[in-house]
């Protein structure tokens, strides 16, 4: 699946956990980060590793999955950054690993 994103305000583009957040600057930084988050355990495991036991246990199995091949490119728009991630992640996922990154500020404008 390719999952198309617009982050219209880029410095907004934030998590609420540092660790886990977008700390780009530029198409190029940002898509890398978007895709180590699809393809490195290593992500994931920041995620559990800072919640609770009992709310790691009760983790939806499929906002774990990763994908070793996903790929993420991106291109400056004006003051926008559009990313186009070509992943087998489902959309829950997706748009989890979306939320840890950047909040509430990026718009997933189509999915093919």
């Amino acid at each position: 699946m390719k999952f198309y994103i617009s982050l219209p305000d880029p410095k907004a583009a934030r998590g609420s956990n540092s660790q886990l957040s977008f700390s780009a600057h530029g198409a190029e930084a940002f898509a890398e980060q978007l895709q180590r988050a699809l393809s490195d355990p290593a992500y994931i495991q920041s995620w559990l590793a800072g919640m609770d036991e009992d709310d790691a246990e009760g983790v939806d199995p499929q906002l774990l999955a990763i994908d070793a091949n996903a790929k993420v490119i991106g291109a400056q728009h004006d003051l926008s950054i559009s990313l186009v991630a070509d992943t087998s992640l489902n959309g829950a996922a997706f748009k989890h690993r979306m939320r840890l990154l950047a909040g509430n500020h990026w718009q997933l404008t189509d999915v093919k």
